[in-house]
């Protein structure tokens, strides 16, 4: 059997499965899936999905509806039907009008760790003391003579 290297598993909309799927090729969900997903290639969700697990692709493009977290190797792309509640992390992200999105998102163009924050200093750290009675100068703020 001859198998072309664009083969895409579509998965219809009268289809409902429960548990893991992994895979190599693209593949289209259409239907329901309750369990996590991983896949090497890329992953559309189409319009009539509705996802409940993780998702741990190359690339993605949701429409539908997907209850979980999203991590993408490469990209990510949220389509205005898209109702997506979890986090999502990718190198890219594009967002169209109309999404729905409840979650965290971490965009990372480079791949690599973000840099540490730098613990404030302590002089910047300490809220503000009004000045006591005897730091006060006479004269007021602009210090008559």
């Amino acid at each position: 059997m001859n198998m072309k290297s664009d083969t895409k598993t579509i998965i219809a909309e009268d289809v409902e499965i429960t548990g893991a799927i992994k895979c190599a090729s693209d593949i289209q969900i259409d239907g329901k899936l309750n369990g996590d997903m991983t896949c090497g290639n890329n992953v559309v969700v189409g319009a009539t999905a509705n996802i409940k697990g993780s998702l741990m692709v190359e690339s993605i493009s949701v429409l539908g509806a997907v209850n979980g977290n999203i991590t993408a190797k490469d990209r990510i792309e949220l389509k205005t039907t898209a109702k997506v509640n979890g986090d999502i992390k990718a190198k890219r992200l594009t967002v169209e009008d109309g999404v729905t999105f409840i979650g965290k998102s971490e965009v990372n163009p480079t791949g690599s760790a973000p840099a540490a924050r730098a613990p404030e200093s302590p002089a910047t750290a300490l809220p503000y003391q009004p000045p006591t009675v005897e730091e006060k100068k006479p004269g007021g703020m602009f210090g008559r003579k």
